[in-house]
């Protein structure tokens, strides 16, 4: 009977599919022009005004011991590794069938809710009201923020879930191809309160924040522009996003403060972070270019389905704290097709996070893929299912990197490097288990567990400046199954190879590798069984 049931629904909601696609064939979206009399949607509760803020990641440490100053003659080159296995596959919205009817009513930010477009005029009230009236309509909804014009946005909140359908707009399209252009064809996306519906942001545009923190409230300081549980957002389009970051990056609070033209401001030195998703599910954010962030460009938060793709993300290379792309508590993402160059980590995945993809990522200029930090002030932290594949580094700190602190707990673990390009990156392969900002850390026999990382394809060039390879374990929880096969870094300079740095790392060299990793050793530690209850999943 169960199974016969499963049949029968399962029929009726091919009927309904089809039945569907053959009503949504033909209609034309249309245009609704309102009064600026909108009441907003403030039913949801209220995100958290403060944002957590992961401290910066500028210094590289060493592990207790001496590291070794050998050296190799450089090999021949390796064989080339085999083509990688394809990658999981996430539900995506978008299709290329025939476009359904929008039905969709349009909300101008210019015309019906007296947005001006300058770049000098506060333009927050305006998109605000937009989306909060358009995310209680019903049907499907744009929020219409016209091409051609640049918005001044002060820090807000964009609340879901919403009743409907809700774009965001910058440049008139008729709903047939609106609803392409948003790529929701077809697919549903369930919300977290059993609602089925999309919001699409369409951003053909500039958008820009104060570039001034005097100009910031100062209980807002920590976040720019927030989606807080607008489930099935997606946020995209061949538009530019500025936070105006440089300013923030003067502050003689800042690891690197700028000239004498900045001026001393009170409390602590918190920082807006440009684009924040929060308990936020199925998001995808696609095509856009971000730039000069005063802190992260994108924080995914509490979330679980999230999309990236095809993004442009830059801030100077000295800019701090400004990571490309931070997870955290977050499942379920696909990070692919994006170029970051920037001050800080390229992508970093925080405590929290489980089944990450990174795949077709450039990272330049700044800190490299990083899993970390994690553990600070004795916190538990737990990341898994990790793959980074087919990603380029270059001129960067490090390549891909594993950090955390002493006195943490829980644990990293099924972390997959493949097919990585290093060029002059400085520290190609590098875990550091003894992270710490200042010189002032105490030693702890605590610490996070790494295991069941593995390293194949990794080739290029590194900074003579450390070694190709950099293990730095816990005295007393050490790395366990580590793995590395064909990985060949020379140097940039020179014609020597440094010898890798090991510390209580346990693991082996499938193939040969250059630098040669003799330093690993065999099995695993003889108090495993005991450390074994460390691991998260």
């Amino acid at each position: 009977m169960e199974v016969a049931a499963k049949r029968t629904a399962i029929a009726l909601l091919l009927a309904l599919a089809v039945a569907s696609a053959y009503l949504c064939g033909g209609a034309d979206g249309r245009h609704h022009h309102h009064t600026p009399k909108h009441t907003k949607h403030n039913s949801a509760a209220h995100p958290p005004s403060q944002a957590p803020g992961p401290s910066s990641s500028r210094r590289h440490p060493q592990a207790p011991g001496p590291a070794s100053s050998r050296r190799h003659a450089s090999p021949p080159h390796a064989q080339p590794v085999s083509p990688p296995a394809p990658p999981p596959s996430y539900p995506t919205p978008g299709g290329d069938g025939p476009a359904p009817a929008p039905e969709t009513g349009v909300y101008d930010v210019v015309k019906d809710f007296g947005a001006v477009g300058d770049g000098v005029t506060d333009d927050t009230d305006a998109i605000k009201t937009a989306w909060d009236t358009a995310c209680q309509d019903d049907g499907e909804s744009v929020v219409l923020a016209r091409a051609g014009y640049t918005f001044l946005v002060h820090t807000t909140v964009f609340t879901g879930p919403c009743h409907g359908r809700v774009t965001i707009q910058v440049r008139y399209v008729d709903g047939r191809r609106l609803w392409r252009k948003c790529g929701v064809l077809g697919v549903s996306m369930r919300y977290a309160n059993g609602g089925v519906g999309w919001v699409c942001v369409q951003l053909d545009g500039t958008i820009v924040a104060p570039s001034d923190p005097d100009k910031w409230p100062a209980n807002s300081k920590r976040n720019w522009l927030v989606f807080y549980q607008a489930h099935g957002t997606t946020l995209r389009g061949a538009g530019l996003i500025d936070g105006k970051g440089q300013k923030w990056w003067d502050l003689p609070c800042k690891p690197h403060k700028g000239g004498g033209s900045s001026t001393t401001h009170g409390g602590s030195c918190d920082s807006p972070v440009a684009l924040r998703f929060f308990t936020s599910n199925n998001v995808t954010v696609q095509g856009l270019k971000v730039q000069n962030s005063p802190e992260f460009h994108f924080r995914f938060d509490s979330c679980r389905g999230v999309l990236v793709r095809g993004l442009s993300i830059s801030s100077p290379q000295l800019s701090p704290n400004t990571d490309g792309i931070h997870v955290e508590n977050t499942q379920d993402v696909l990070i692919t097709d994006t170029a970051v160059s920037n001050g800080d980590d390229c992508v970093s995945i925080g405590a929290g996070t489980l089944n990450v993809h990174i795949e077709n990522v450039t990272c330049s200029l700044g800190h490299g893929i990083s899993i970390g930090s994690l553990g600070k002030q004795g916190t538990r932290a737990c990341v898994a299912n990790v793959t980074v594949r087919n990603a380029v580094m270059r001129h960067s700190d490090n390549g891909v990197r594993i950090k955390t602190w002493q006195g943490g707990s829980g644990s990293v673990s099924s972390v997959a490097f493949e097919n990585v390009r290093m060029d002059a990156v400085r520290n190609p392969i590098i875990i550091d288990q003894y992270y710490c900002l200042t010189k002032s850390c105490e030693n702890s026999t605590a610490a996070v567990l790494v295991s069941g990382v593995s390293y194949a394809g990794i080739r290029g060039t590194y900074d003579v400046r450390s070694p190709a390879i950099h293990f730095g374990c816990s005295d007393a929880v050490p790395c366990t199954n580590i793995t590395l096969a064909d990985v060949e870094l020379l140097p940039a300079s020179g014609q020597t190879v440094d010898e890798p740095f090991c510390w209580n790392v346990y693991g082996n060299a499938t193939t040969p590798t250059v630098p040669p990793v003799a330093c690993l050793m065999d099995g695993s530690p003889g108090n495993w069984a005991d450390k074994s209850s460390l691991k998260c999943y």
